[in-house]
């Protein structure tokens, strides 16, 4: 079994920071002990990593990303070879990818294709949510099935009526299910009926630039499907985690119930806290390129999604990853909004983004740490093998430059996109060496991983919910 000693660097978890050695053996971590330590100085080991100067983190969790997704007649570029390689590449060891349900066909039909479709083709360890299309008696029973195997969150649609959309009896049906079997539901909370109303409205009034993808897609619509979300939640004693969470008064929906003790929990993604509609106005067509749903809202809704992940009443930065090029993608909306694929790609930003949040004062290093690895792990059942540095634990870990500094661009990036919706932006910290369960995968600006090293997780059900 080899051994590794990470030496010299400032260990960071969501719960701590110290100057710590690491070791590892084979593909976990075994102990950790102070730098310059009798303990730490005993060490012997085959390889030797010198963090000196730099932090030594969790690898990130994405509970959060679409590789082949199909959406409106095309797919995501990204495959799960690209998309994985490029996640780690930005300090990313694990994602948490969805398998959908297509309309008709069972759950298991679904998680098998997607399982196909990772299989051997991972650089990173990755884990399944189930989408829920189409909520029936069998499919219900299906959702027990699953939850025993290690696929253990649903995601339901309040939006997309025709393809993923579901109505509340249905809604109501599976969070029953999901209150009973320990599956926590995954909402995404736009009223879709009556944005597809204002959507046919824009589009005979001649508004067909990318522009208004935002203004049909109200924010009063987002916070109205949260509440709702929630209420029905209540109804059926179930936990519910909103994704993608854009706009200030669904935070306040999410604050309320907490407030109130119910076991909710929202997430948001870096496209809210660093973009807005300014972006999506961007002249031409160039606003195609920041078309995803939610949607980006005005700058000043940037100021409560900090708030909310400073105070805790959101828990989790994901990235909704889910890329399409603009080139022969996006220009399928050319002349109609809502012809353009919804998505951005994220997977391998996130990590610098939020410690850019860091070096800006928005949040803590450990609470960096909380939100990127930590809590996503916790929240779908993957604590403490991943998301943090502890004996016992995946050696998921990423040597972490705090000072070096990029400038994020499609040229220098690895995902399998032509554009960078962060395009120029300058940004300090970046990901020196990363390695997954012990393996060097990125080390000094070199590739060193391999499609197929990445393992399916079986996880267990979150871990909030006692």
């Amino acid at each position: 079994m080899t051994r590794t000693v990470i030496r010299g660097g400032l260990v960071i978890t969501a719960a701590e920071e110290v100057q710590a050695d690491v070791l590892i053996e084979g593909e976990q971590v075994v102990a950790l002990a102070a730098s310059g330590s009798m303990v730490a100085a005993g060490w012997t080991a085959d390889t030797e990593i010198d963090a000196t100067g730099h932090y030594v983190i969790p690898g990130g969790v994405d509970a959060h990303t679409h590789m082949e997704m199909p959406f409106g007649g095309t797919y995501a570029s990204d495959t799960f070879e690209t998309g994985t390689r490029a996640a780690a590449w930005g300090g990313t060891t694990t994602i948490v990818d969805f398998a959908i349900q297509s309309v008709g066909g069972s759950l298991r039909e679904g998680l098998d294709a997607w399982h196909a479709k990772a299989e051997g083709n991972c650089a990173i360890d990755y884990g399944f949510h189930m989408i829920l299309s189409d909520v029936r008696e069998d499919s219900l029973k299906e959702m027990d099935a699953l939850v025993a195997e290690g696929v253990t969150s649903f995601k339901l649609f309040m939006a997309y009526p025709g393809v993923f959309y579901s109505d509340d009896g249905r809604i109501l049906r599976a969070m029953q299910r999901g209150a009973a079997n320990g599956g926590l539901i995954m909402m995404h909370a736009e009223n879709g009926i009556a944005i597809d109303v204002l959507v046919e409205q824009a589009l005979a009034a001649g508004q067909t630039d990318p522009r208004y993808h935002g203004e049909v897609r109200r924010e009063v619509l987002e916070a109205e499907a949260t509440h709702r979300a929630i209420a029905l939640a209540r109804v059926a004693g179930a936990p519910l985690y909103v994704v993608h969470v854009s706009a200030a008064s669904a935070v306040a929906e999410l604050a309320t119930a907490r407030r109130q003790g119910l076991p909710v929990f929202g997430e948001t993604c870096p496209q809210y806290l660093f973009l807005s509609t300014d972006n999506l106005a961007e002249p031409g067509f160039e606003g195609a390129k920041y078309v995803c749903s939610t949607p980006l809202r005005p700058r000043e809704h940037q100021a409560e999604l900090w708030k909310g992940l400073r105070t805790g009443d959101l828990q989790v930065v994901s990235t909704d990853h889910c890329p399409f090029c603009f080139a022969g993608q996006k220009e399928l909306g050319r002349g109609d909004f809502s012809k353009i694929p919804n998505g951005l790609p994220g997977v391998e930003s996130r990590m610098d983004l939020l410690h850019q949040a860091v070096v800006e004062g928005r949040i803590s290093r450990r609470r960096w740490i909380d939100i990127a690895c930590a809590t996503p792990a916790r929240m779908f059942g993957l604590y403490p093998r991943k998301g943090t540095i502890a004996p016992g634990s995946d050696a998921d870990l990423v040597v972490y430059d705090p000072a070096a500094e990029q400038t994020l661009s499609a040229a220098t990036h690895h995902m399998n996109v032509d554009y960078s919706p962060y395009e120029g932006r300058q940004v300090t910290g970046r990901a020196r060496t990363v390695l997954s369960r012990g393996t060097v995968i990125v080390d000094g600006g070199r590739y060193l991983g391999r499609a197929g090293h990445g393992r399916h997780l079986a996880r267990a059900t979150c871990q909030y919910l006692g």
